[in-house]
């Protein structure tokens, strides 16, 4: 059968034309600086419920008092034996969001550009700087043990030599011991007394599922020992440069949590802002960060994050099927239920949300909202299905 080279030349054309400007949408990454926007209805929303959404998110921020030392201390110094602030912290201002469809910004309030304290969001960036050790072979296998890669007195003995990075990632390592000062038992307590704080039952690595800022700060320092550069470079470098973040955020540890590396003197960062410390990063460099995984770790032609690795972070663990690898899930749809089953989220104290949806082409970031799922609920029913 011949072909008609202009027939074959027009249908190339016209698939160009029609798939090729749906793919460039869909691919849209803001570039450094900027960030285009659409309206509702361009970005299919119903316009008068997009604005509800976002004037109800503005009745549940919370954000005094402004002096976020205060908060901490008052809220956790109550039930933690001994809690203390060891790293900086900051202020918070009125709030801020974004929402972002199809990559553009649909909606936005507050100052966007703003770096405050993320709280544990940090631990979701911290889970994609694990990527980067992943992908650089520093991290041979998600299951071999944290002891084998990683020297010091950190992984010896039966049970905490049993500990893999798995079981750091996704919280279930029930490691024992002290880092920084802090007893990993002095963090979220459980029990009647200090006598049973001490001395919890034991569970084997990779059984039970426990919220423990301890345990994610040692996962940060032995990604520290691993990767030999201080993490927030590693961030900088691998991450947030590529993406077009601003250089405004920054990432701390604790006033004791500096090591020798190398010869150098390297700070460990926290996972978290429990005991100070962590992320202070702008509404608008979390929706770009948000944004790159919500496209599985590509930002346009380049790969930044490996797609296996956004698999892996965001597939539901054992202990507990509603987290992965340090990122929220809504497994069964249980927490929004509103939101797809694949939906996930970064979250950290006072109500701070990275909300991923690959399902919608949708990324929202809510700064002091503790009604959080909610107010994400109505963004989900503004959008025209």
């Amino acid at each position: 059968m011949s072909v008609n080279p202009k027939r074959l030349l027009f249908s190339a054309a016209l698939c160009l034309l029609v798939f090729g400007a749906t793919a460039g949408a869909a691919d849209y990454v803001p570039p450094r600086g900027a960030w285009a926007t659409r309206t509702a209805g361009q970005a299919g929303f119903d316009p008068a419920k997009l604005a509800a959404a976002v004037d109800l998110a503005k009745q549940k921020t919370v954000a005094e008092p402004a002096d976020l030392h205060a908060v901490i201390i008052e809220h956790y110094s109550a039930r933690e034996p001994g809690y203390r602030v060891l790293g900086p912290t900051g202020t918070r201002v009125g709030g801020s969001g974004l929402v972002v469809h199809g990559g553009y910004i649909v909606a936005q309030w507050g100052d966007v550009d703003r770096p405050e304290m993320v709280f544990s969001a940090a631990k979701s960036v911290l889970a994609t700087v694990a990527g980067v050790a992943f992908a650089d072979g520093r991290i041979a296998n998600l299951d071999g043990r944290v002891a084998r890669d990683v020297q010091g007195p950190w992984f010896t003995g039966e049970h905490n030599g049993a500990i893999t990075w798995r079981h750091l990632l996704e919280q279930s390592s029930d490691w024992r011991g002290t880092l920084w000062d802090v007893p990993d038992w002095a963090d979220r307590p459980t029990g009647a007394t200090l006598r049973d704080w001490q001395n919890p039952p034991l569970a084997a690595p990779g059984t039970v599922y426990e919220y423990n800022d301890v345990r994610v700060n040692l996962l940060a320092l032995s990604l520290l020992q691993v990767l030999r550069e201080p993490l927030p470079v590693v961030l900088r470098e691998r991450v947030m440069d590529p993406i077009g973040a601003s250089s405004t955020w920054r990432w701390y540890g604790y006033d004791n949590s500096w090591v020798e590396l190398d010869g150098l003197r390297a700070q460990s960062v926290s996972g978290g802002g429990h005991f100070g410390g962590g992320m202070f990063i702008s509404t608008a460099d979390l929706a770009r960060f948000g944004l790159l995984i919500e496209r599985d770790g590509r930002w346009g032609q380049a790969e930044v994050v490996r797609p296996d690795w956004i698999r892996a972070m965001t597939t539901p663990s054992k202990p507990n099927p509603e987290y992965g690898l340090l990122w929220w899930l809504n497994t069964d749809r249980k927490a929004v239920p509103a939101a797809p089953a694949g939906a996930a989220w970064a979250v950290g104290f006072g109500g701070n949300f990275v909300y991923v949806d690959r399902e919608h082409d949708l990324v929202i970031v809510l700064r002091w909202v503790p009604e959080g799922p909610a107010v994400i609920a109505a963004f989900l029913d503004a959008l025209r299905r």
